[in-house]
């Protein structure tokens, strides 16, 4: 339709209008990146980029740490005058880092492509004439703690997602694809329990832990030849221990697994997790996942 293309078109010359500073946005994001709940500065930077009175159109109402101490909220709507109520569009805007690496996942981009496609779409709708046929809502929703944590779950439990009709969100890839397949995930923390002993003195006291630890890890190594493509399992091993003349009595891992499909999660994590209970059993420790 010739009014969509025109509305679309509207939309594109409000992201070039404003791609300097959507560009800064994002650099002040990358050139200082904060961990999971601690993403105090980028709150600023986004609620200051919000608020600015240099953004063309309508300002936006903004609200800062909404339900979180770094979550915000701007939200601006058009009226119309039969419409029992608005129809409720959502962009998420992410902006937490990974440990010692940065925004090696791009959040810092998809604040600001939350951003952008926010502007592009409240120029669209500005450009029609008001009072509109439908009332449209425009919330951009911050929602910190995307790597650890879970940010969005605190936020759906404080209620900041009510009333949402469809929330979008843009992650980085190495492609372009206008979804990303659906994958389902169990995280799982496994803590062997052993016994300290002195080991140059009295290791035959001893319950090791760590040879726990590196079995479990080494019993899913010799499991991958047998998993589908589309599995993934990953972790690291938290704790392995004290010091090397120790014993060690206490081992931490923590993994994810990834599949297609709640089914073919189920069956990974059976397997799996015999990995992990047959590491015990041949140390004699004791597991808890």
């Amino acid at each position: 339709l010739p009014a969509l293309e025109t509305l679309k078109q509207r939309a594109c010359e409000s992201v070039e209008l404003n791609a300097a500073r959507l560009g800064a946005l994002s650099r002040d994001i990358w050139s200082r990146p904060e961990l999971a709940y601690e993403e105090h500065q980028a709150h600023d930077t986004m609620t200051r980029f919000f608020s600015s009175g240099e953004l063309p159109g309508a300002a936006w109402a903004v609200q800062p740490r909404y339900k979180l101490g770094t979550a915000f909220r701007a939200e601006w709507g058009t009226t119309a005058l039969q419409a029992p109520r608005p129809l409720r569009v959502a962009f998420l805007c992410e902006y937490d880092a990974l440990p010692g690496i940065g925004h090696a996942c791009g959040h810092n981009l998809i604040a600001e492509v939350g951003a952008a496609a926010a502007l592009g779409l409240k120029a669209a709708l500005e450009s029609l004439p008001q009072p509109a046929p439908v009332a449209v809502q425009i919330t951009v929703l911050g929602t910190p703690a995307e790597e650890q944590g879970g940010g969005k779950i605190d936020l759906i439990n404080a209620g900041a997602f009510d009333g949402l009709d469809v929330v979008f969100m843009a992650h980085p890839s190495q492609e372009n694809a206008a979804y990303l397949p659906d994958v389902a995930e169990h995280d799982v923390t496994v803590k062997y329990y052993g016994k300290a002993s002195h080991a140059a003195a009295y290791p035959w006291e001893g319950v090791n832990a760590l040879d726990a630890a590196v079995l479990a890890y080494n019993n899913l190594s010799v499991l991958r030849q047998q998993m589908k493509p589309t599995w993934r399992v990953h972790g690291i091993i938290k704790n392995g221990g004290v010091k090397p003349n120790i014993i060690p009595s206490y081992t931490e891992l923590e993994f994810y697994l990834r599949a297609p499909s709640m089914k073919d999660l189920s069956v990974l994590t059976e397997k799996v997790e015999n990995c992990f209970k047959s590491a015990a059993l041949a140390t004699g420790c004791k597991v808890r996942m």
